[in-house]
């Protein structure tokens, strides 16, 4: 079939099948490397803040009760096809579990693809708290990669996986920590605070 069609282009650009099937290779290769890169960050090196977990536009700031983390909040991010995919880690700790769940593939952009898509947890016990991370697929993205495992010690802005096109990202924190950002903002993995420990904590 692709055959056929880049024969039945050929006398209308007057492009031969070999060249046009060049271009179109070319053209996905170049989307490949864009949706794969990992730009240099500057983390900042302040151990009081939470650093984004990944590149995106914040969703929504919502006061939660996590059976982890406890009574705290919770910033969803919205990564589309053109944003960065790496994760990142939002603040030094300990890995205390990397839980994955098999789900369903809603728009990420919904608030039910956080309940029923699928999903890897990780959780971080660290000098603030614990924290909660977890990559959400979305209705593109069908591939969660998660390099961390139970035990590991992780530094703030440290790689630890990716969401491959399109997907959520999420992080729930204490309220010994006061969000940083609001829905609507565009973050940075790595780079973008977005949380920051209150001055009585």
């Amino acid at each position: 079939m692709p055959g056929v069609l880049l024969t039945a282009l050929y006398p209308v650009h007057g492009l031969s099948p070999v060249l046009i099937a060049g271009i179109v290779l070319l053209a996905f290769g170049m989307a490949c490397m864009a949706f794969f890169r990992n730009p240099d960050r500057k983390i900042p090196s302040n151990d009081r803040v939470l650093l984004s977990p990944a590149d995106g536009k914040v969703l929504q700031v919502v006061e939660v009760d996590d059976e982890y983390v406890g009574a705290g909040f919770r910033i969803d991010i919205f990564l589309s096809v053109l944003d960065v995919h790496v994760n990142r880690i939002p603040t030094a700790g300990r890995i205390d579990f990397v839980k994955y769940r098999a789900g369903k593939f809603f728009s990420a952009f919904k608030d039910k693809a956080s309940e029923d898509n699928e999903r890897t947890d990780i959780g971080i016990s660290g000098s603030g708290g614990k924290f909660k991370v977890a990559q959400i697929a979305g209705s593109i993205a069908r591939r969660i990669v998660c390099h961390i495992r139970e035990s590991d010690e992780v530094v703030a802005g440290q790689l630890y996986g990716m969401i491959r096109f399109g997907s959520r990202t999420e992080l729930t924190f204490s309220k010994k920590y006061r969000p940083c950002v609001k829905p609507g903002q565009r973050v940075k993995g790595g780079e973008t605070i977005v949380g920051e420990l209150t001055a009585n904590a």
